[in-house]
């Protein structure tokens, strides 16, 4: 009886010794099989060539942005604040009813700062006596940023936001609303233009092209004219509120897409 009880234990062992040399031998060739599609694939990767391609699409812009600040020095920081912020409460308001609404308007600086005059003492031969700091009173300043969707007020409001009490004027910039506006359009044309060079340098090579294996696009971004009016250079200067108001020419601006594309071939 134990006799027949280890003859059963012994071909069950040399069974499960069996199958789990068969199931090594599938688990091996199955890797060796994986590491050999691995390296063709490998293999495959490195025919390849590498081109850019250049695009750029042209238009109108469809908004402008320009910042104006208040200035207020008084000799203590309320009254500057007080001051300062009913000349922008006055900015804002010509904006407003000029049509402007009220989510393009931004404070995007408010600042106060300690003014201080310094006076030097007569100086003698042998020495100078040293300086003396006063505090001349507190600066407040803001600055707010205005997107101009009516490019046609752009001029009168330039020249109308002076009688307000701002003070200065920064830039005008012609931009779009839509950050990705005729992107598309770029990015198509530096595409065909990186596949022409494939096709012409896989021509040159003798050999043929298969398919993309990669695309990157770096930022190009837009590129838009210098915007001067007549009689009127935008720069940050003191403005006149009874200055005729200037010409503005938007112009177009240049969309660009920088792209870099990676083909196999064969």
């Amino acid at each position: 009886m134990d006799s027949l009880f280890e003859g059963v234990q012994g071909q069950r062992m040399r069974t499960a010794i069996f199958v789990g040399v068969i199931l090594a031998c599938v688990f091996l060739g199955v890797q060796t099989l994986k590491g050999f599609s691995d390296l063709q694939g490998g293999s495959s990767q490195k025919n390849t060539i590498t081109v850019e391609g250049y695009g750029e699409a042209m238009a109108i812009p469809d908004i402008a942005t320009f910042t104006f600040s208040v200035v207020s020095l008084k000799s203590s920081v309320e009254a500057a604040q007080t001051d300062a912020t009913a000349k922008s409460n006055a900015a804002t308001k010509y904006l407003q009813d000029a049509g402007v609404a009220e989510k393009d308007i931004q404070t995007t600086n408010y600042s106060v700062y300690p003014q201080y005059e310094y006076t030097q003492g007569p100086c003698t031969q042998f020495s100078c006596p040293s300086g003396e700091q006063t505090l001349k009173g507190y600066e407040v300043r803001q600055t707010t940023t205005v997107k101009v969707r009516d490019l046609t007020k752009a001029g009168a409001l330039l020249t109308g936001i002076g009688s307000t009490g701002a003070t200065e004027l920064s830039g005008l910039n012609f931009t779009f609303d839509d950050p990705n506006k005729n992107k598309d359009e770029a990015r198509s044309i530096a595409i065909a233009n990186a596949k022409a060079k494939a096709d012409e340098l896989a021509k040159q090579l003798g050999v043929r092209v298969v398919r993309v294996v990669s695309f990157t696009e770096s930022s190009g971004g837009y590129y838009p004219p210098m915007p001067y009016g007549r009689g009127m250079e935008v720069s940050t200067q003191a403005l006149d509120s009874k200055a005729t108001a200037p010409n503005i020419s938007t112009g177009e601006n240049t969309v660009v897409s920088n792209v870099a594309v990676v083909y196999e071939i064969r």
